[in-house]
């Protein structure tokens, strides 16, 4: 395997050539793409593997004895294999390969939800949440008659750490936070958090939806109970995921769909269901974008988690010096330690004319709520205007984007 670069190695413009996208006009404007806490852009090896697999090879898995169907189920173990390398897990058993984080949550809440959780007991969020880590929750807990407890957000758009550990207690069955967050970009502390957690017997789910572009991750030295990344946050295919889960946890949870390949066999009085991780895999899976994905953790693993966050830290960095030379912007989410994103508000403008104004400049960003509604409410505002950065932009690219902004401002003035 390619060895990964240094931070000073990075060669970006050889680099975005790599993503096709990147290489149009938008309104008339180079583009420049700061969406990538949305969804990140595509290089060429994940789309030539996904075109490859239907030009190539499309066939159904692991059922199949013909040529095309065992070269279809070596490639999608393949990924399994080479995500399970990318998280840290102890076996390949432990990766359910499932829609996206949405799913992924959805599926430990209610299968998870099922076994452990008694009326009166206690799940623990945070308030930075995604709508995606809460819903699910709030579904769970209506059907088992637990309640829903809320680690608090400082004004620098931290977690208030004191009043997590005050909120633990015997009752606190599932803790369930992201590793970063997609509208602040807070880093939190999830070693402390699963520690603590594990220490009043609490299971902990991470998110790691803004994570996996952007930090290392090791589930086995988090000992986290299960971690969840979505594919198109890191180079790679929309409606594709992983779950991490623990074996034991895996193995007593029961399945949360029903259909074929989850099953050993099947009468009208009793089915017997596969083992992990085919349990939780029912029908036909999303064989080519699996298959594609592998592509985007080889892609990272090219570069290094190292070379991109110093890289990104430095885009950061510099977006934020830029900014806050702007008459009027306020930045939401100030915390110390962050992924590459950063949200503001530029007084008296509405961020939906913001994003649109900067649009028409070729200039895309992210404006609303974020699907972090609770947190908009926490700091009194609707939404906020979305920067987020990704190894291959660049430092003029914030330029263009401080330009945008600097415009807007005198026209409203």
């Amino acid at each position: 395997m390619k060895t990964a670069v240094t931070a000073a190695e990075l060669d970006i413009p050889s680099l975005r050539k790599a993503f096709p996208v990147l290489h149009q006009t938008v309104n008339g404007h180079p583009l420049v793409y700061f969406d990538n806490a949305a969804t990140t852009q595509k290089p060429s090896a994940v789309i030539n593997a996904l075109v490859d697999y239907y030009r190539g090879y499309n066939a159904n898995i692991h059922r199949g004895i013909h040529t095309l169907a065992e070269k279809a189920t070596r490639a999608f173990e393949e990924s399994r294999v080479a995500a399970q390398k990318f998280l840290g897990a102890r076996e390949k058993e432990e990766i359910i390969f499932v829609r996206g984080v949405t799913e992924a949550i959805n599926l430990v809440a209610q299968s998870l939800g099922s076994i452990l959780l008694q009326p009166g007991d206690e799940i623990l969020l945070s308030g930075m949440e995604h709508h995606s880590n809460i819903v699910p929750w709030q579904l769970v807990a209506e059907l088992r008659g637990a309640l829903i407890k809320v680690i608090p957000v400082t004004e620098s758009g931290e977690l208030d750490m004191a009043a997590f550990e005050r909120s633990l207690s015997v009752k606190t069955k599932i803790v369930s936070v992201n590793h970063a967050s997609n509208s602040l970009g807070t880093i939190n502390p999830i070693e402390t958090i699963i520690q603590k957690a594990h220490a009043v017997g609490a299971k902990v789910l991470i998110d790691g939806a803004q994570a996996a572009a952007h930090l290392e991750i090791d589930v086995q030295k988090l000992d986290c109970d299960f971690y969840c990344i979505s594919g198109h946050k890191m180079y790679g295919p929309t409606g594709v995921g992983v779950l991490y889960g623990k074996r034991a946890l895996l193995e007593q949870m029961p399945p949360y769909q029903g259909g074929g390949e989850m099953i050993k066999e099947v009468t009208f009085e009793k089915t017997t269901y596969n083992d992990i991780p085919y349990k939780f895999e029912a029908g036909t899976p999303n064989i080519a974008d699996v298959i594609a994905l592998k592509g985007a953790f080889d892609f990272i693993n090219g570069l290094g988690k190292e070379a991109i966050r110093a890289h990104e830290n430095k885009l950061l960095q510099y977006a934020v010096t830029r900014l806050t030379s702007v008459k009027g912007i306020r930045l939401i989410g100030t915390a110390r330690d962050k992924v590459s994103v950063q949200s503001f508000l530029l007084e008296g403008i509405h961020p939906f004319d913001v994003g649109q104004l900067l649009d028409a400049r070729g200039i895309a960003v992210r404006t609303g709520h974020h699907c972090t509604q609770p947190l908009m409410d926490r700091f009194g505002i609707d939404g906020t205007v979305r920067a987020s950065f990704a190894v291959y932009n660049t430092e003029a690219e914030i330029d263009r984007l401080l330009e945008g902004l600097t415009r807007i401002n005198s026209l409203h003035r």
